[in-house]
């Protein structure tokens, strides 16, 4: 567990909560997965207001819990730990609960779980491309907490852990609209109405683009604040408000970039949207921040992703017009076989 807390950044300041939190969290590893993979089989069976209320369930719990464990009970790292297993339990408690009552469509019975090669892969295959990115995201943390602390010490390692806060807070919309398209750009693929395909697509694409560059605009107008809301120690602060406008310098092409990479995962094409996929998180920006911390110190790294998110947006717009393109012939040959 040191080694490996080690790897990821922590320092001599930070390791001793960093062992104390992961001794407890992994405990609940199980309940963590159950509570978020059911829950998309939720919002699949078509309750997505209950898989809404089912995170605001687990957050919402999770945020009682964490000050009546850390203050009062004074458990420290280790309650804060304990507080989010707690939460995570409960959450798998009602997703399994749902799908043993009536009102889901699908129930969880042994006798519909055989494993079917043929179909085990295929989930493989398609789920790569977030679980790459996952792999990848870690890869990403351990490069960029050791450089960045190679160049900026434990007030940098602290202020970027600040911006990938903000930065979840300003994704997780994106995200959330990502995962509700999916579904029904494949349903509809499937089913070849190319034109509602096409359409899905845009409109998450322009909905996308909305929230991120609000998020953009909050980030030039409010980056102490943003800042302060994790943290208020001056030195910190004046770090913050340079890494926030430095990192998010090209957010408003972020949001057409993750659903344009989805897009293809939706449609069946694992490859290009796994491509696409590492663009940003892997091919571009781990390459970008280790050479620009080498070029230009502390400060290219907080530009390393404006250019990987620059580069990665070129590159998905060119796929995805390609992949639109192809779209309209499928689209055109439906139409000349329906006509004969």
């Amino acid at each position: 567990m040191k080694k490996l807390l080690i790897y990821f950044g922590a320092s001599k300041a930070t390791l001793p909560y960093a062992e104390e939190y992961l001794s407890v969290i992994f405990f609940g590893s199980v309940f963590q997965v159950v509570s978020i993979g059911l829950n998309h089989f939720i919002r699949a069976d078509g309750s997505p207001k209950i898989a809404m209320l089912t995170m605001f369930f687990g957050a919402g719990l999770n945020t009682v819990l964490d000050p009546l464990f850390i203050y009062v009970f004074r458990m420290g790292m280790a309650g804060a730990a304990l507080a989010t297993i707690l939460s995570q339990m409960a959450s798998a408690i009602w997703v399994t609960l749902y799908f043993l009552g009536k009102r889901s469509k699908n129930k969880l019975r042994l006798r519909n779980m055989p494993l079917k090669l043929a179909i085990v892969v295929k989930i493989v295959v398609l789920g790569m491309p977030n679980f790459l990115l996952q792999v990848a995201n870690s890869f990403l943390n351990i490069t960029l907490n050791k450089t960045i602390y190679d160049y900026g010490g434990n007030i940098a390692v602290s202020g970027m852990g600040v911006v990938n806060s903000i930065q979840t807070l300003l994704l997780m919309p994106i995200i959330g609209l990502n995962q509700g398209v999916q579904p029904i750009i494949s349903y509809n693929f499937g089913a070849k109405k190319y034109d509602r395909v096409k359409s899905a697509a845009k409109s998450a694409i322009f909905a996308a683009t909305v929230v991120v560059v609000l998020g953009f605009v909050i980030t030039r107008l409010l980056p102490v604040q943003l800042v302060s809301m994790f943290n208020r120690d001056e030195e910190l602060l004046a770090f913050g408000k340079h890494a926030v406008q430095a990192w998010f310098l090209l957010l408003p092409v972020v949001g057409f970039q993750i659903i344009g990479s989805s897009f293809f995962q939706a449609i069946g094409r694992a490859k290009s949207a796994m491509f696409l996929t590492l663009t940003r998180q892997v091919i571009l920006l781990l390459p970008a921040i280790v050479v620009f911390a080498k070029l230009f110190g502390l400060k290219g790294i907080l530009y390393a992703a404006p250019f990987a998110d620059f580069f990665s947006f070129v590159l998905t717009f060119i796929w995805f017009v390609f992949g639109i393109r192809s779209l309209s012939k499928l689209q055109n040959q439906t139409q000349n076989i329906h006509l004969k």
